[in-house]
């Protein structure tokens, strides 16, 4: 099975924010996103850049509550004047990931794997996609079968909702309820694909209880986990995105089940009155990956 990588926090640092930078390893998110992007006034963006070799070679191995947290630097879009150099700047620093913007098309995925292996970037240098504008929700599903092609390096989907909000008109709800079609599709697409796929990011960060259950309702959606503006916001999301106590143990006795002897190559077995299926087993298989990894 895949060793699981959890991804239920991922809180984005302006690259310009050496007090924030400075944090990281008191951090309890699961990974963070180094952000050249929108982060950035346009006037700092190639000074910035210039600071990239000293964050990544003074990257924590772990943080304080003993977990590695994935690094992983936005670039800016690779149509604009930066985002060539920021991608060249980037693979050089081997980061666990290279998010790349406001992605329309599998080309643009496939241009910048490209230039990472021209560049013997290591193989562990996966892409995240944007999902934020319209032309790529319409082309969502070849997008998505990249995730299928290891030399395509792409790993996980990031919703932009706030570019989405801007580039459709949509009006912005407190339930979200003209976003959430084109997120179940996201997430639809991402699963067959085999990616991860991170909710968007909410704005108000003083409410924290609105954030909460944002975060419910995503994970109920299938989100792997949320992408954060603020610190504040980590424990909810690692709550909502983590397996419950009772999810936990229903697992085991799935697991348990099937490893008895008498249950040895059924596909079906009975389980406190349900019918359980292999199908099962291998969920909670996952599951339980996913507890452990996590510490719950």
């Amino acid at each position: 099975m895949e060793t699981y990588r959890p991804r239920r926090s991922v809180l984005y640092i302006p690259a310009s924010n050496d007090k924030a930078l400075a944090k990281i390893p008191q951090l309890a998110c699961d990974a963070v996103i180094v952000d050249l992007e929108d982060g950035v006034a346009p006037a700092d963006k190639i000074a910035v850049r210039e600071k990239l070799a000293g964050i990544f070679a003074n990257r924590p191995v772990a943080n304080h509550f003993g977990r590695r947290c994935e690094m992983v630097v936005r670039i800016n879009a690779l149509a604009s004047e930066w985002g060539a150099d920021d991608l060249l700047a980037v693979a050089s620093c081997e980061p666990d990931g290279i998010l790349l913007p406001k992605v329309d098309t599998p080309r643009d995925l496939l241009e910048a794997g490209d230039v990472l292996d021209d560049n013997f970037a290591p193989d562990g240098v996966k892409l995240w996609a944007m999902i934020e504008t319209p032309k790529a929700l319409l082309n969502i599903g070849p997008i998505a079968e990249l995730g299928r092609d290891p030399a395509s390096r792409l790993a996980c989907f990031v919703a932009g909702t706030n570019d989405l909000l801007n580039g459709t008109g949509v009006m912005a709800t407190p339930d979200r309820r003209y976003l959430v079609p084109w997120l179940m599709q996201m997430v639809l697409a991402a699963r067959a694909g085999g990616l991860d796929i991170l909710d968007g990011v909410s704005n108000d960060f003083r409410d924290l209880d609105a954030f909460a259950h944002e975060c419910t309702e995503a994970a109920a959606m299938g989100f792997d986990g949320k992408s954060l503006i603020h610190p504040a916001q980590i424990e909810a999301a690692n709550l909502a995105f983590a397996p419950s106590i009772g999810a936990v143990a229903e697992a085991r006795l799935v697991k348990d089940a099937f490893a008895l002897p008498e249950n040895a190559g059924k596909g079906v077995i009975a389980l406190n009155g349900k019918m359980v299926e292999r199908l099962h087993l291998a969920q909670a298989e996952k599951l339980l990956a996913k507890a452990a990894a996590i510490g719950a």
